[in-house]
């Protein structure tokens, strides 16, 4: 699995920290990080939260990725920017007990996480614990595990809905500023992995027509 890493502007200066503890936790579960910026708080590009939803939106129907980590200062922010969009499923994540269950119950394609509140002693270890409980386990395996077949049931469901009250998400990217697009499209990190992974023609060729 490929998992992507997106920091907006507020909290790009951990980009590192944050790198560093998902790669290992993805790496010990035989996944892929791809870091797709901001890489610090003094980027050129500059993104906001809402711009971290259009960009995840792409990453994942476009097949760059499978899966997209992000966050804000309280993790609010970047979670209804993703949910903004088809094809996205983004849970707001906390604590590691969230992470899992999340992933079980849920079995969503990205997470927000509060990057500013709480942030202080021991947050790398919280980082750490909370990825490697995201990744423990093969998602969608219900929580607790006798609950299995009517989560499934439910998230089954919930696809279904979401296919019938999003529009397309190629309509969608035309119809919103075109300079807000460009800006959620312009980091080093998107540039050089999208060309490498994306596969969906259409998005493909909306974003090189930008």
């Amino acid at each position: 699995m490929r998992i992507g890493l997106i920091n907006e502007n507020s909290q790009a200066s951990k980009n590192s920290d944050i790198f560093r503890e998902l790669d290992g936790a993805a790496k010990r579960n035989g996944h892929e990080v791809l870091n797709f910026g901001m890489y610090s708080a003094d980027d050129e590009e500059q993104l906001t939260y809402v711009q971290v939803g259009i960009m995840a939106a792409i990453l994942l129907n476009s097949g760059v990725v499978d899966f997209v980590v992000t966050g804000c200062g309280t993790g609010e922010g970047a979670m209804l920017a993703c949910n903004s969009f088809p094809g996205v499923i983004c849970g707001h994540v906390v604590d590691p007990s969230d992470a899992y269950m999340f992933m079980q119950i849920n079995n969503g394609n990205a997470i927000a996480l509060p990057f500013a509140k709480g942030y202080g002693w021991g947050a790398e270890l919280n980082l750490r614990y909370t990825f490697d409980r995201l990744f423990e386990d093969e998602p969608g395996g219900g929580y607790p595990k006798e609950r299995a077949v009517p989560e499934q049931r439910n998230k089954k469901i919930l696809d279904e809905v979401k296919l019938k009250t999003y529009r397309p998400l190629v309509d969608i990217l035309k119809d919103l500023d075109q300079e807000l697009v460009r800006g959620a499209v312009a980091t080093k990190g998107f540039k050089e992995y999208f060309e490498k992974y994306a596969k969906n023609e259409e998005i493909i060729e909306y974003i090189n027509s930008l």
